[in-house]
């Protein structure tokens, strides 16, 4: 029996075609702003993360914080620690608490790789984003090496410098025009 032709973007029969308001599948539902400003980001990571079915509710409605957060390798496993992801309205006795040790899910080979760079010293795991892609939740997780007062110092005035010359580029442009 001949097969019917399947709508574009559909990878199984009898499936819609993905919405494309999402740029690759990625739902954002929180970033770790601060951490570009306190940290120096050397390698990224993507990991799942196991949930409870109150969190993730919680997290469809786009409430979390990673401001604090953290990772750490007890055991050959990862964990993120003070991410804060509020407990569900509607939620009943089986509501989670907010601020839980979460398992993180990656390969065997990557949590390796891990281990050997943060016994280097200064370097440690961030969260920097909390997302969905594919309707699982996924984190991005940073290698980093925390900044000093003068490196901030430094990114900041670099950052000002920045804007003084595109600022003057386009009052230059303006009166060219």
């Amino acid at each position: 029996m001949p097969t019917a032709p399947r709508p574009a973007g559909s990878s199984r029969p009898g499936q819609q075609p993905r919405s494309s308001n999402r740029a690759g599948g990625r739902k954002v539902i929180a970033r770790n702003r601060k951490a570009h400003h306190d940290y120096l980001i050397l390698d990224t990571f993507e990991a799942g993360i196991a949930l409870t079915g109150t969190e993730v509710k919680s997290l469809r409605m786009g409430r979390a914080s990673l401001t604090d957060g953290f990772a750490t390798i007890d055991a050959g496993e990862v964990f993120v620690r003070n991410v804060h992801i509020p407990e569900y309205e509607q939620g009943s006795w089986t509501n989670h608490e907010p601020r839980r040790v979460r398992k993180l899910l990656m390969h065997k080979s990557e949590i390796i790789r891990l281990v050997g760079k943060t016994k280097e010293s200064g370097l440690t795991l961030v969260p920097l984003s909390l997302y969905f892609s594919d309707g699982r939740v996924k984190v991005e997780l940073a290698l980093a090496r925390g900044k000093r007062a003068y490196d901030k110092r430094q990114d900041l005035a670099r950052r000002d410098a920045d804007r003084e010359v595109r600022r003057a580029l386009g009052r230059r442009l303006k009166g060219a025009d």
